[in-house]
């Protein structure tokens, strides 16, 4: 079984680090002793998070990089070097119905929360296979556990996060590499990604904050774990469907959870501009 990475003196490079819960992890693991190597599409919010690691006396480098474009990722990992870490956080959402989404929002979506996820892995899991160690971290969310109206983009997306994770890990066991897989389902997270989203059971179901998700994420690589839900209680999500459909649609209903996009004011995927906190869930 892989054990877990040594964040004091390991590299974490981070996608989608300059904001939200990407940005609390880079400062999470910076303060552990980590290199971090701190990857997003926007070129100053990045900086920013470098500077803000450095003046705390961390060790952080900062690369603008757009994960969806596959070349670009193959040269800015040759400029990163070998990492001992990599979190792919960098996700987007669109928060439409399915026929008032764009075509440029739902491909978006797409690129960035699932086709990013094999160019950025590509481009790093050689160096941690031949050095036999090292983990994969992919940020997925709830919505790849059970699917949320509204979310029919981004729900799919992530259910193709978790199975790029299961398969990845199945991969890496098979070929005794000594890499481990870490896969996150976190609920909704107040990042700004998400804004506008209520919960109808906040003691069940809370709206989870950056700092503890991040903290919790980095005890997870430490220790080895391979797959992290919060809150805990989402795990029995996808045990209902083994209920009657009818019965699993009402239970879904009392719980709310097809009515916590009716507010949703986050920023949609594809726009473009300074975007709200960062990645959420």
């Amino acid at each position: 079984m892989p054990k877990g990475t040594r964040l004091s003196g390991a590299t974490v490079l981070i996608t989608g680090g300059g904001s939200g819960l990407g940005r609390r992890m880079a400062l999470g693991a910076a303060r552990r002793g980590s290199r971090v190597v701190i990857w997003d599409v926007d070129a100053e919010r990045c900086a920013a998070v470098r500077d803000e690691i450095r003046a705390a006396g961390g060790s952080a480098e900062a690369q603008t990089v757009d994960v969806t474009d596959r070349e670009a990722v193959k040269a800015a990992a040759v400029v990163a070097g070998p990492v001992d870490v990599l979190v792919n956080n960098a996700g987007v959402v669109s928060g439409r119905q399915l026929l008032d989404a764009t075509d440029e929002a739902i491909e978006r979506t797409m690129k960035v929360n699932v086709m990013a996820l094999y160019w950025v892995t590509r481009a790093f899991l050689g160096g941690m296979a031949s050095r036999r160690r090292g983990t994969v971290v992919t940020v997925a969310s709830a919505a790849g556990l059970v699917g949320v109206a509204r979310q029919t983009d981004y729900s799919a997306s992530k259910f193709a996060a978790f199975g790029f994770n299961e398969s990845l890990r199945a991969e890496l066991r098979a070929g005794k590499t000594g890499v481990n897989t870490l896969v996150v389902c976190p609920y909704y997270i107040d990042t700004g990604m998400f804004d506008g989203v209520r919960t109808r059971w906040p003691r069940l179901l809370p709206i989870l904050q950056e700092e503890q998700v991040a903290t919790k994420v980095l005890d997870a690589i430490a220790a080895g774990r391979r797959k992290l839900v919060l809150p805990p209680i989402v795990n029995l999500l996808p045990a209902l469907r083994i209920l009657p459909v009818g019965v699993f649609d009402r239970l879904m209903d009392v719980l709310g959870v097809n009515r916590t996009m009716d507010h949703f004011t986050g920023r949609p995927a594809g726009t473009r501009g300074r975007p709200p906190a960062g990645p959420g869930t």
